[in-house]
């Protein structure tokens, strides 16, 4: 099971998150860390 870590990250009117996701490699197997900075409005969409 996969953890999801959002962190929120507030400049201004905008409010920023930070998400992280683990996601498995397609060629080795292994899994990595993604890390995007999105804003409130795409936060369910970076996390599907």
């Amino acid at each position: 099971m996969a953890k999801k870590v959002v962190a929120t990250l507030r400049t201004g009117k905008v409010s920023m998150s930070k998400v992280i996701k683990m996601v498995k490699s397609p060629k080795t197997g292994a899994y990595m860390f993604t890390e995007q900075i999105v804003t409130e409005d795409q936060l369910k969409d970076a996390i599907k």
